[in-house]
């Protein structure tokens, strides 16, 4: 786990994906595993595997490959997934908005931690694509969680983190996944359309605010569920 220097006292935070979230990478993610399954001989389509991304590895293999499948060939399957998606770290973008987001929620007074699945290297080129650390007090990777989303294992390690309780956070994310990893925990979960998936979804899966992406929560910020979080911080 990584972080940087938290402010005594807090406990009241904001947790975020990253993949598909903060950084534009979902269909990245689509292709990369799409190439390793065909590199171990499975079809899949990448319609079926772009709606599966935002879960950890193992479950989207689960998933998506035959129950009947030799599983020992799995974690060569997750290695080729890695080593495809590396190849697109040059082209990995921040969405829209994405630091400014961070500075605007640590600047109402609320930590900031990256609940993200992602490998431990993977996540360090992410934090660097945002630039944003300033504003980041904990970032979680993959070796934090003993199950992957849509377990609440890895929003659990981000909470552990910053020391904030889960009924003083509100959890952003792009996915499905994300959002019934957070309503685990009953922490309220703003869900970003940006990743691909619709509104009508992320609605139905129990998100209590939907946006566009960053930019468009960072321009709703005061009266989105973390500006109320932060305005009931300050009150106490």
């Amino acid at each position: 786990m990584t972080a940087s220097t938290s402010r005594p006292g807090r406990k009241a935070a904001v947790l975020f994906d990253v993949d598909g979230t903060l950084v534009d990478s979902a269909y990245l993610h689509t292709l990369a595993w799409w190439q390793a399954f065909r590199q171990a001989g499975y079809d899949v389509p990448m319609a079926s595997i772009h709606r599966a991304v935002g879960m950890g590895g193992d479950k989207i293999l689960a998933k998506l490959l035959p129950a009947d499948r030799d599983t020992g060939q799995d974690s060569t399957i997750m290695t080729s997934h890695a080593a495809v998606f590396s190849t697109f770290w040059p082209a990995l973008r921040p969405l829209d908005g994405a630091r400014e987001l961070l500075a605007g929620c640590h600047d109402s007074g609320l930590a900031v931690a990256l609940a993200s699945s992602a490998r431990e290297r993977d996540l360090e080129v992410l934090r660097a694509t945002i630039g944003a650390d300033a504003f980041i007090d904990a970032a979680t990777s993959s070796a934090d969680a003993k199950e992957s989303k849509p377990a609440p294992d890895i929003l659990v390690a981000a909470l552990n983190a910053v020391g904030a309780p889960a009924a003083d956070a509100v959890f952003v994310g792009d996915a499905v996944w994300d959002i019934y990893a957070a309503g685990k925990l009953d922490i309220p979960a703003i869900g970003l359309t940006c990743g691909g998936t619709s509104e009508a979804e992320l609605r139905d899966a129990g998100a209590v605010e939907i946006y566009p992406g960053p930019r468009a929560l960072m321009e709703n910020l005061r009266d989105s569920a973390i500006g109320k979080l932060a305005a009931r911080v300050r009150r106490s």
